[in-house]
């Protein structure tokens, strides 16, 4: 009786063995971490809009879903006042974020004057300053100001962003020198070049900034915390803090709290796609 002997698999088929078994378990760990994500996720919108008797178990779905909760958390209470509070802070600083980094950006990566460096240096080492700092001298010279309980107070200190100033500098150090060569030609001044021709190259890191500035301000509790004293005064993220450790129910709070996500949502949906170009500049360069 002869043994029949198979002949040994190519080394390239193993290869290929091995990559698929990588990739199948790489999808299940990235499947587990997904779903321990999003269930705190589910369980607030399951909580907000279940009935105000139904029992508060975070994973149970119950018999029917009301938006009754959401309806009462802006008919009772400071709720829409913390809301617009939250907004406010968020929408403003962006813009004057946005327009004071990007003007900031543009002198340092174009324009040689004495001291760029040095303070180029000074601006990125306000990075390696903690927030914790600097919250009480804040905190002195906005009271002496008398922007303690205003929603002035509440914006000012935090209209300076070292981070976007830094990374719209090196978007605009990345342009084409040709660009500007050509703009001075025409006989284009600084401002028509930075309105015409920076601006709309930089609007994916703008965008991108935007998001990130609008959560930093929208999820900020400390500072919100420190310079608003008053219920009227309150942010969207110090009011829910409130309301946790007040008499208000489970699906008051959830309510409240699944409320908050869709402005970040929204704001989102609106600059992905500038992201996306953002993403693309930086990966891709020439």
């Amino acid at each position: 009786m002869t043994a029949v002997i198979s002949p040994p698999a190519p080394p390239g088929s193993k290869r290929r063995s091995t990559e698929k078994r990588r990739q199948r378990t790489l999808t299940w760990v990235l499947a587990v971490i997904s779903l321990f994500t999003v269930a705190p996720l589910l369980a607030v919108v399951v909580l907000a809009l279940s009935p105000a008797d139904a029992p508060t178990i975070p994973y149970a779905v119950p018999s029917s879903l009301t938006f009754d909760n959401i309806v009462r958390i802006f008919n009772v209470g400071e709720f829409p006042l913390w809301f617009w509070n939250s907004f406010a802070y968020s929408a403003v600083s962006v813009v004057v974020v946005l327009l004071t980094a990007s003007m900031a950006a543009y002198a340092l990566a174009r324009k040689r004057f004495p001291g760029r460096n040095a303070l180029l240096w000074a601006i990125i080492a306000t990075l390696m300053v903690p927030v914790q700092a600097t919250l009480i001298p804040t905190f002195i010279l906005i009271s002496k100001m008398g922007g303690v309980n205003t929603l002035w107070g509440l914006i000012l200190p935090t209209l300076a962003n070292a981070q976007a100033i830094f990374l719209i500098r090196q978007f605009v150090k990345d342009m084409p020198e040709e660009l500007f060569d050509a703009a001075r030609i025409d006989g284009a001044g600084e401002w028509r070049t930075f309105a015409q021709i920076v601006l709309p190259l930089i609007r994916p890191v703008l965008a991108t900034l935007a998001i990130f500035v609008f959560l930093w301000h929208w999820n900020d509790l400390l500072w919100p915390l420190v310079v608003g004293q008053s219920d009227t005064a309150r942010t969207l993220t110090v009011g829910l803090a409130t309301l946790n450790t007040e008499t208000a129910s489970t699906s008051n709070v959830m309510a409240a709290t699944l409320v908050s996500f869709i402005p970040c949502l929204v704001i989102f949906a609106l600059l992905q796609k500038h992201i996306v170009a953002s993403i693309t500049h930086s990966g891709v360069k020439g």
